[in-house]
């Protein structure tokens, strides 16, 4: 029996299985088995695969934002709309077959926009060009998830569910669990807070599925046991995504309004271009970009050019974008803005810079 039939004979078994206290150990156990197939049609894949044409896009300036959704949902057409690349648009399926590089040029920062051919379903398992392209989407900094605005419920539910067997978790955090294996002294566990969602069975259960007989593990946070399975695996990316429902002049003004006022989701429509300003403010929001301008002792700010970090940038980082071996040079700053108490403050290296804040560097 190959790793799909597993998979799919798991899946079925989970799916069938009903969800209550007595079952908890089973399913427990079936979603280990689950994700440990999972992980090994994906590794399978990566040794076997060769490199799709135009699919190994060299990862270039200050961002990269990954363009996923079905096909015909107006992925090329955005790209082409708010970046100077041209990339091929028609009103049939599958325009796109390889990865699209674009730049888009906003507040000073050079963000790469990737136009990915579009998924189908069991994408994930390799159907169309799916792992390629999902494999492409791991090394974005955000998600950028296209939906046509009159079935955009269905489509986010199956590309979500796409991303999600291969480990992206969208728009959520790394759970708080350490996680180490020993080499001897059997299962330590313990627990900061109050759990309600897993005991030490379960989560002992599970290791023994993944032949871990000895490690420790912390909860510092409520978990589930889907959590700790992703701790374990170790390989999940967690990403920042925003759902674009384009085409949205087809469909009611109720039904716009609904959708606009949906966690992480905007609305527009690329043919009429509508509201793609506020698109690209919300991409730089999401991907926690700033702007750091300098200045020269006894001259004004240099606003026409800027350092772009991402937040919780100090100023050492500030130091290594200016040139490798400033920061060792460095005896103090100057910084003017929202992140010092008083303008302009004197900081050290390890100071934390915002968006729009000006550095002076005084040399020892």
């Amino acid at each position: 029996m190959g790793i799909l039939e597993r998979i799919s004979d798991v899946e079925k078994e989970i799916a069938k299985t009903q969800k209550n206290k007595a079952t908890e150990y089973h399913l427990g156990l079936l979603k280990a088995k689950l994700a440990k197939f999972r992980q090994q049609l994906l590794e399978g894949a990566s040794k076997k695969s060769e490199k799709g044409e135009g699919f190994d896009v060299m990862k270039s300036g200050d961002a990269r934002v990954a363009l996923i959704g079905f096909p015909s949902v107006g992925k090329s057409s955005l790209l082409c709309t708010i970046t100077t690349t041209a990339s091929a648009t028609a009103s049939y399926e599958f325009t796109t077959l390889t990865c699209i590089p674009g730049v888009i040029e906003y507040k000073g920062a050079n963000i790469q926009l990737l136009d990915l051919p579009g998924i189908i379903e069991g994408a994930a398992h390799g159907v169309g060009r799916g792992r390629q392209v999902i494999a492409v989407a791991r090394t974005a900094d955000m998600v950028v998830m296209m939906l046509d605005a009159l079935k955009g419920e269905v489509q986010k539910r199956l590309l979500e569910e796409e991303l999600e067997c291969v480990g992206i978790r969208l728009n959520k955090k790394p759970p708080k669990i350490y996680f180490k294996v020993q080499k001897s002294g059997g299962i330590k566990f313990n627990a900061t807070c109050t759990l309600t969602k897993v005991d030490l069975k379960l989560i002992t259960l599970v290791l023994h599925e993944y032949k871990m007989f000895n490690a420790e593990v912390v909860f510092r946070e409520d978990c589930t046991i889907d959590d700790l399975i992703d701790v374990i695996d170790g390989n999940r990316k967690y990403l920042p995504c925003l759902y674009v429902y384009n085409k949205v002049d087809q469909i009611s003004l109720e039904e716009i309004d609904r959708l606009a006022h949906t966690p992480n989701s905007i609305v527009i429509s690329v043919q009429m271009k509508l509201n793609l300003d506020y698109l690209l403010e919300m991409m730089w929001e999401n991907l926690d970009l700033l702007r750091i301008y300098t200045k020269k002792p006894g001259k004004h700010p240099d606003f026409t050019d800027s350092i772009i970090l991402r937040r919780g940038a100090t100023v050492e980082h500030v130091c290594h974008s200016v040139h490798r071996t400033l920061a060792a040079q460095v005896k103090y700053a100057l910084v003017w803005g929202t992140s010092t108490k008083y303008s302009p403050q004197r900081v050290g290296l390890s100071h934390k810079m915002e968006d729009s804040d000006v550095i002076q560097i005084i040399k020892k």
